[in-house]
C-alpha cells in the first residue's frame, strides 16, 4: 500500500497542492530562516547586554502567574519576553518548510533532512533557554545556548545554498574550478571559525556582560582566555586572505569568489570589532556587534566550506 493510499482523504487533498519542485516559497522559507536565526542571536545578546536575563525569571511561564511580561516588569520583561516569542516564530517558519517539502522528502532528501534538524534543534534551544532562566544565568549553560543558536546558523545557511541551488546534487550551474587545496583550507575555516565562537563563549562567560547583576560568572582569567580566543581568528584570517589571495590570482570568478571575498570581509570586521571591545572596557554595544560578527563569521564560513567542496578541482 502506498504512502498516498494511506493519508486520510483531506490531508491528501492538502498534499496534493503542495509543491512537487522547489519552489520560490521553499527558498523564500529557507532565507527567512537563516534571517531569522540570525536576529535571534543579536535579540538574545539584547537580552544579556541591558541585564534582561531574568526580565522573566521562570519559565516556560513568564512569571508564576502569567505566561506573557507584565507593564509591571518594564523593558527587561519585555525584552526577554520578546526574545522567547521569536523562537516560536522561527518554529513556525520550519514547520512550514517541512509541510511544503513534504512532496519532495524523497527526491530532495537533503533539503528534508535539513529542515528536520532545524525544526528539531528550535525547541531543544528553547529548553535550554529555559534552564539558562531556571538556573540564575549560569554562565555555560548561558553559553550552550548561544552555541545552539550557532548550530542553527550553520544549518540555515546549508539549506539556502541547497533551496537555491548553489551547491548540492541539484545544483542549477556548475561551479568554477578552484585550486585542490581550497576545499580542506575553507573547511578548516569553518572549523576553526566553531573554536573561535567556543572559546567566546568562555570568553563572555568571564566577563561582566553576564545578563542580570546577580548572575554567577565562571571565574576563569578574562584576560587570559581572550588571548586564547584570538589564536584560531588568526588562523581564520590567514584562511581567508590564502582564498582570496588565490582568488584574485587565478581569477576565479563566481560563487566561490563571491563566498571568499565575503569570508575575508566578515573576518576583518569582527576582528575590528573584538579588538576595538578589547582596548576599550568591552562596552555592551560592541559585544553586541562581536555576537553579531560571530553569527555572520559562521554563515559566511559555512557557505564558502560549502562551495568549495562543491566545486571541481583545478
Amino acid at each position: 500500500m502506498s504512502t498516498a493510499s494511506r493519508l486520510p482523504k483531506s490531508i491528501q487533498q492538502l498534499a496534493d497542492k503542495l509543491p512537487t519542485e522547489v519552489n520560490s516559497t521553499i527558498r523564500r522559507l529557507a532565507m527567512l530562516s537563516l534571517i531569522g536565526q540570525v536576529v535571534l542571536v543579536v535579540t538574545g545578546g539584547a537580552v544579556r547586554l541591558t541585564s534582561s536575563g531574568l526580565g522573566c525569571p521562570t519559565w516556560p511561564r513568564c512569571t508564576s502567574g502569567s505566561l506573557v511580561n507584565t507593564p509591571e516588569m518594564g523593558i527587561h520583561g519585555f525584552i526577554e519576553f520578546g526574545n522567547r516569542m521569536l523562537t516560536f516564530a522561527l518554529a513556525a517558519v520550519a514547520v512550514l518548510m517541512l509541510v511544503y517539502l513534504w512532496n519532495l522528502r524523497k527526491e530532495r532528501r537533503d533539503l528534508f533532512l535539513l529542515a528536520v534538524g532545524l525544526l528539531a534543534s528550535i525547541p531543544a534551544q528553547a529548553i535550554i533557554g529555559g534552564i539558562t532562566v531556571l538556573s540564575n544565568l549560569n554562565p555555560w549553560v548561558v553559553g550552550l545556548h548561544f552555541l545552539v543558536s550557532m548550530a542553527l546558523v550553520v544549518f540555515s545557511t546549508l539549506l539556502v545554498n541547497r533551496a537555491y541551488g548553489r551547491t548540492g546534487r541539484f545544483m542549477k550551474r556548475p561551479l568554477e574550478a578552484i585550486p585542490g587545496a581550497m576545499s580542506p583550507v575553507m573547511t578548516a575555516v569553518a572549523f576553526f571559525s566553531a573554536v573561535a565562537v567556543c572559546l567566546g563563549v568562555i570568553v563572555t562567560g568571564a566577563g561582566p556582560h553576564a545578563g542580570d547583576a546577580n548572575a554567577p560568572r565562571n571565574d576563569l582569567d578574562w584576560d587570559l582566555v581572550s588571548h586564547i580566543h584570538a589564536v584560531p581568528a588568526y588562523l581564520i584570517t590567514a584562511g581567508a586572505v590564502f582564498a582570496v589571495y588565490f582568488v584574485l590570482r587565478k581569477g576565479i570568478t563566481g560563487l566561490f569568489r563571491t563566498a571568499a571575498l565575503l569570508l575575508l570581509a566578515v573576518t576583518v570586521l569582527q576582528a575590528v570589532i573584538g579588538f576595538t571591545q578589547y582596548y576599550n572596557g568591552i562596552p555592551a554595544l560592541l559585544v553586541g556587534a562581536h555576537m553579531l560578527g560571530a553569527a555572520l563569521l559562521m554563515g559566511a564560513a559555512t557557505n564558502a566550506a560549502d562551495v568549495a567542496r562543491f566545486s571541481p578541482k583545478l
